[in-house]
């Protein structure tokens, strides 16, 4: 509903109307917790979601389809907002699978009993404030009566610099380091008491600044000048910051095309094409409602993937085996030299059909491919043995 522009304040009214009649009606209160978030109110929607979570912390969502062999998910997950985990709802709609959303919360023994389940999945993200949960869920991986989807030591280490570390010398891939630094740090660069090739070995401006934790585009800025970080800093509160050299990746025509692709059990698949004449590319703002020409672009793109993902074979299938997770995602481009530069790697992007149909006719069958693989991953996964306990 938001993402057509509908109103959502009846929804909210009888979400309300339900926690006056029943305060303890925690699913009302997580409902609320997502519509705060929505409409960019981070503070109602951490208050509403500690509400929940005291009451419950286990969630589930029915699956659409009825069907006698249905899978049964458990997915790990944290308090937090929309890139704090996968997001399942899309990749399991129209599907059987019943999904129980189970939040951990750092030090805090699970609830119990737990849901019936045939498979569990880490939908927990890479975030700094997520390594704790993480490592404490990796502890119980091992002695865990069912099957376990993402390992979750290995969804830590894909932070921007962890990625770029695992990633880098991959054969086909461009990927330009990726740096954690400290505010004080990049004032000393803004000064002219370090410079950036202490930090960023063999580069120079122009580079990419962001917020340690940012996505979307949230802080994101290219800085041209050393003195241009003195600005940046005015306005970021933020202490820790991940900086990187700027790669021009804009094709023969002047315009930036950015893919994201999800490879599942190490397979990749389309998941959209953004096109635009601004670096920082985000589907929404890159003038794809707008231009049929580029919306046609992406289509040829979607129809004709195994002609991308052939060229890109080897690197590929590396990226994916040195990430090691049944599903993982990527936003990437291709370099003017056919080489295919990463931005970024996780299991937090949100891949999904909403687009409306009228005007991009080809998404929602090319989903429909994103999302049956990811559901018959859940159901192999789901069969796999458990090693015998010591």
């Amino acid at each position: 509903m938001a993402f057509d522009g509908a109103d959502l304040s009846s929804v909210w009214n009888t979400l309300v109307d339900r926690i006056n009649n029943d305060p303890y009606d925690a699913a009302a209160l997580i409902d609320l917790s997502t519509i705060a978030h929505i409409q960019g109110r981070p503070g109602d929607r951490i208050a509403l979601q500690n509400a929940a979570l005291e009451l419950q912390r286990v969630y589930r969502q029915l699956p659409e389809i009825s069907a006698p062999d249905g899978i049964r998910l458990l997915a790990f997950m944290v308090p937090g907002n929309f890139l704090a985990n996968t997001p399942l709802e899309f990749l399991l709609g129209s599907s059987s699978v019943t999904l129980d959303m189970l939040y951990v919360l750092p030090g805090q023994p699970l609830p119990h009993p737990l849901p019936e389940h045939d498979v569990a999945l880490v939908a927990i993200t890479e975030l700094e404030e997520n390594q704790a949960v993480l490592r404490e869920i990796a502890a119980l991986v091992p002695s865990w009566p069912r099957p376990v989807v993402n390992a979750p030591d290995r969804i830590a280490r894909l932070t921007r610099d962890g990625a770029w570390a695992l990633l880098n010398s991959v054969a086909g891939v461009a990927m330009p380091m990726t740096a954690r630094v400290e505010r004080s740090s990049l004032m000393q660069i803004a000064s002219g008491e370090l410079k950036i090739e202490a930090i960023l070995e063999d580069s120079a401006f122009p580079i990419i600044a962001r917020p340690l934790d940012s996505h979307a585009g949230e802080g994101l800025a290219k800085l041209d000048i050393h003195a241009a970080l003195d600005s940046y800093l005015a306005g970021r509160p933020e202490r820790e910051f991940f900086i990187s050299p700027f790669v021009d990746y804009r094709g023969s025509d002047g315009l930036f095309r950015k893919y994201r692709i999800a490879l599942i059990e190490g397979r990749p698949y389309a998941c959209h094409m953004g096109i635009s004449q601004h670096w920082m590319i985000h589907y929404v703002n890159a003038d794809m409602y707008k231009n049929a020409e580029r919306r046609a672009e992406e289509a040829h793109f979607m129809a004709h993937f195994d002609d991308f993902s052939i060229q890109h074979d080897k690197a590929l299938r590396a990226i994916a085996e040195r990430i090691g997770l049944d599903y993982v995602t990527m936003d990437c481009a291709e370099m003017p030299d056919g080489r295919l530069l990463i931005f970024e790697v996780g299991n937090g992007m949100i891949v999904h059909a909403m687009d409306h149909p009228d005007l991009f006719p080809y998404k929602r069958p090319q989903m429909d491919k994103v999302f049956s693989a990811f559901q018959m991953m859940l159901r192999r996964c789901s069969r796999r043995a458990i090693a015998p306990r010591a």
